[in-house]
């Protein structure tokens, strides 16, 4: 287990629902990674790359709705800047991707 934080530290990440809408193949990163590129509603878009390529097609993530952190800085991979960061469960060297159960508005908060 990580460090313990209080409530007050974990207040500060913004948990936000988005769509991908398109999804790129990441050459230069040093991992097998896509380029991804999320609908956040009224946050607008945002960019990011994912080392989920074991598990995930491009097919497969188009149109999926996932759960990111929209509030760190902006963080250059390569030659690409990632605006946010999408949430996983690790198994392995595989990242199961965080997302609703059911469809959800776009920019929705999660608490």
């Amino acid at each position: 287990m990580s460090e313990t934080i209080t409530f007050e530290d974990f207040s500060k990440t913004d948990l936000r629902i988005g769509t991908i809408i398109e999804v790129n193949d990441f050459p230069e990163a040093r991992n097998p990674a896509y380029q991804l590129t999320i609908d956040f509603g009224d946050l607008g878009i945002k960019k990011t790359s994912a080392q989920i390529t074991t598990l995930y097609s491009k097919d497969d993530l188009l149109n999926k709705q996932i759960v990111a952190v929209v509030n760190f800085p902006r963080k250059q991979i390569a030659k690409f800047m990632s605006d946010c960061l999408v949430l996983g469960a690790v198994n392995g060297k595989d990242v199961i991707l965080l997302n609703p159960e059911l469809k959800v508005k776009n920019g929705s908060q999660v608490s």
